[in-house]
């Protein structure tokens, strides 16, 4: 029993042993410089969008109205909001109580300016709030994303509802896929409050369009907690993608460096874009495509790394079935090292094509096209382009054929072993 314990701690020994001698060390990324070429990042920017419609007065969280649980909770947001966050206070069916459609579908205003916060008068201008009128989500969605434009830094709308939009044929969902598509790196989160399932369906379709989240919440406590989770968030320091513009062809395809980038590509569209590979580097490429709408099953995205005549160097590819909102994959090229007579310092051109394989039923706006976050980086490649490190298998693979050999090697051991303790045995 001693002798198989120790053997059973030797075999678990050897197998931690080959892990860590095959996976390859983490990367570790630094951030990228944004366009200023410095790497500190803007004061992030929250605008928070509250229903005042006329279905507020409803008394249904906690014992208290809707509206009373609303300016409760903004009340504790605002007492906890981080001192670099920039916020603002927006407004629907605050004002009009009239029953004229057109004049209650652009009731919406900015009720506290996007700023730096001042505690005081943002408490003050909520608790002159009384449920009015109709319920613009549309609008009011349109007016936050103009309350955030300006500078490059985080962007976040969080909406809070209890209804939803009353202002069709203007669709919240494709007002959300538009601000998203103006690629101001601008996310929307919504929250429910006792939502109907009409309502649930109509938010969460905004949330999923720019990557945001949908909440569901039934009470006052969760309400603040959520918002004040949201806003925080928003605090912290992230990279901001680029927005580009990918080409048709490689030849007019535009030049990208080490980073993130988003784009937007229509359904079974194909996307290039450049990359310069320097000779002893590795180019590392993902690209993920969100699915913001729905579409129809059985669908894959691929990513190409080809020369700038058109060879094929390397693919990666991902199929999907509709069970999730984002689908991903991923492709690494080592660029062998120069010889002695050739130019170190020249580059190789390779161009990174991005095609998906979507389709949607009839009655399914394809535009704008479906968000692409592409992410690039070149690091330094194995020390050649034939080593098996370029199959996945790290700079560890000698140890890999020393421990095939101790583990052929110990097996014959201990199946002498076990030989001769049989063999004294019946002698015995």
């Amino acid at each position: 029993m001693i002798t198989r314990k120790r053997l059973a701690a030797g075999v678990c020994a050897l197998v931690a042993t080959f892990a860590t001698g095959i996976l390859p060390a983490a990367d570790t990324a630094s951030a990228a410089p944004g366009p200023d070429g410095q790497s500190g990042q803007a004061a992030p920017k929250v605008d928070l969008v509250l229903d005042v419609s006329g279905s507020m007065r409803t008394a249904d969280i906690d014992g208290t109205s809707r509206m009373a649980a609303a300016k409760r909770a903004f009340n504790e947001v605002l007492d906890a909001v981080p001192q670099e966050v920039q916020l603002g206070i927006r407004t629907l069916g605050a004002n009009y109580p009239g029953e004229d459609r057109k004049v209650g579908c652009k009731d919406t205003r900015a009720l506290y300016p996007v700023g730096p916060l001042n505690r005081t008068e943002a408490k003050t201008a909520v608790a002159t709030l009384a449920p009015t009128g109709w319920t613009p989500i549309g609008p009011a969605l349109q007016g936050a994303a103009e309350d955030l434009k300006g500078g490059d830094t985080t962007r976040r709308i969080v909406l809070i509802t209890d209804g939803e939009d009353t202002c069709q044929p203007l669709d919240p969902c494709e007002v959300a896929r538009d601000i998203a598509a103006q690629g101001i790196h601008l996310t929307i989160d919504t929250l429910g409050l006792i939502p109907d399932a009409k309502t649930r369906e109509q938010l969460t379709c905004i949330a999923e369009a720019t990557g945001g989240t949908y909440t569901s919440v039934q009470h006052t406590d969760q309400l603040s907690g959520k918002v004040k989770q949201l806003v925080d968030r928003a605090a912290d320091p992230v990279q901001v993608p680029v927005a580009t513009t990918g080409a048709a062809s490689c030849e007019s395809a535009p030049q990208l460096k080490p980073g993130l980038y988003t784009d937007r590509e229509k359904f079974a569209e194909h996307r290039s874009y450049k990359v310069d590979v320097l000779p002893g580097k590795e180019l590392r490429a993902s690209a993920s495509i969100g699915v913001d709408r729905k579409t129809n099953p059985d669908y894959g995205v691929l990513l190409r790394a080809v020369t700038a005549h058109g060879r094929e160097i390397v693919r990666g590819s991902e199929a999907g079935d509709g069970r999730t909102d984002l689908i991903s994959t991923g492709l690494r090229y080592p660029k062998a090292p120069a010889d002695d007579s050739d130019d170190k310092s020249t580059p190789e051109t390779v161009c990174l094509e991005v095609s998906n394989s979507f389709s949607a039923a009839p009655g399914v706006k394809t535009d704008p096209g479906l968000p692409v976050e592409l992410a690039i980086d070149v690091v330094d490649g194995p020390d050649r382009a034939s080593d098996v490190a370029a199959f996945g298998l790290g700079r560890g693979w000698w140890l890999l054929g020393a421990l095939a050999l101790t583990g052929l090697v110990a097996g014959l051991v201990w199946g002498w072993v076990s030989r001769w303790r049989i063999a004294v045995w019946r002698t015995n």
